[in-house]
């Protein structure tokens, strides 16, 4: 074992005997949300192939945000971390056709829909697998390492980053999107609040869409990982969950199937269901502008170089 991956492997540990701290010393305190690797390799993967239309619509401003940043790097080959159905992949291979790019999910579902919508493209692949174990194989090892919002699920952050920057090339970049805390996206807290009971509060470490919202826990993370030279951009956007004919009920059928409060309107009874969804119905008219119905969501977009 050489003198850096010793020195990586240590951070590695360190920052997992905090995190087991921190737990202990928390235990019973905050209630959790996990949007955990299995529920993407199940229910959750599935629901979000089946929506795959109205969750790139939902984040359309944040991919043409990606994209645009995609132009400050110089790169020929590129990994898409947690690349869900596939739509920031396909933008890239698209625009840039002299480039190698490919999407790694742990969802079959999603792959499965981002093989089916790319499968023209000669300089696109999709591969299920965890990105966290994954492998590249010759000719694949990239110098860019980009993800909308698909990071924050790791089981083991550190040693997840830590696999990415050992697969990728010398001098290689990563950039990331991820939510930044909840008070900050309305996307989130306006739906929850409708909710008959508030849910517990998510434990900020653990996996789930506000992992990596507190930038002063991602950047040891990413430090351990191999990577250096973090910057965070603010990048606040409309979170698009309602249009065409009808956005209003467009919006309480998103809320339905894959918002924030999905989980908890399929355990509701009938009559219970039925108060949530007028309530939401409410909420979507008030935030109806031109057609469409949005709420306001709070993202970072992380960019690091790998450790020389």
């Amino acid at each position: 074992m050489d003198f850096v991956h010793h020195r990586r492997l240590l951070r590695v540990n360190l920052w997992l005997l905090f995190r087991a701290i921190w737990a202990e010393m928390h235990l019973g305190l905050e209630g959790s949300s996990v949007t955990d690797k299995s529920e993407w390799q199940g229910r959750v993967g599935e629901t979000w192939a089946a929506e795959w239309r109205r969750t790139d619509r939902s984040f359309g401003q944040l991919t043409e945000r990606l994209l645009a940043r995609t132009r400050e790097f110089t790169f020929d080959t590129v990994l898409d971390v947690g690349c869900g159905a596939g739509e920031l992949s396909l933008a890239i291979a698209r625009g840039r056709p002299d480039v190698s790019v490919t999407g790694v999910d742990v969802s079959p579902s999603l792959v499965a829909t981002a093989q089916d919508r790319g499968s023209h493209m000669a300089n696109l692949a999709f591969t299920c697998t965890d990105a966290a174990q994954w492998q590249a194989g010759p000719d694949q090892a990239p110098d860019l390492l980009v993800s909308r919002h698909g990071v924050m699920f790791f089981d083991n952050p550190p040693a997840a980053f830590e696999n990415l920057a050992r697969q990728a090339q010398p001098q290689a970049s990563l950039m990331f999107s991820c939510f930044r805390k909840p008070a900050e996206n309305p996307f989130f807290t306006d739906v929850l609040r409708l909710l008959p009971s508030a849910p517990p509060p998510p434990d900020p470490d653990a996996p789930g869409p506000f992992a990596f919202a507190d930038r002063d826990h991602v950047i040891p993370i990413l430090r351990a990982g191999g990577w250096e030279n973090i910057v965070f951009e603010a990048f606040d956007f409309p979170m698009v969950t309602g249009a065409g004919e009808d956005p209003i009920e467009d919006a309480v059928s998103y809320f339905s199937a894959i918002g924030p409060a999905a989980a908890a309107t399929r355990e509701m009874d009938k009559q219970a269901r039925a108060r949530f969804l007028d309530r939401v119905r409410e909420l979507a008219q008030r935030n109806c502008r031109d057609g469409v119905v949005s709420l306001s969501a709070a993202a970072w977009i992380v960019t690091a170089s790998k450790v020389a």
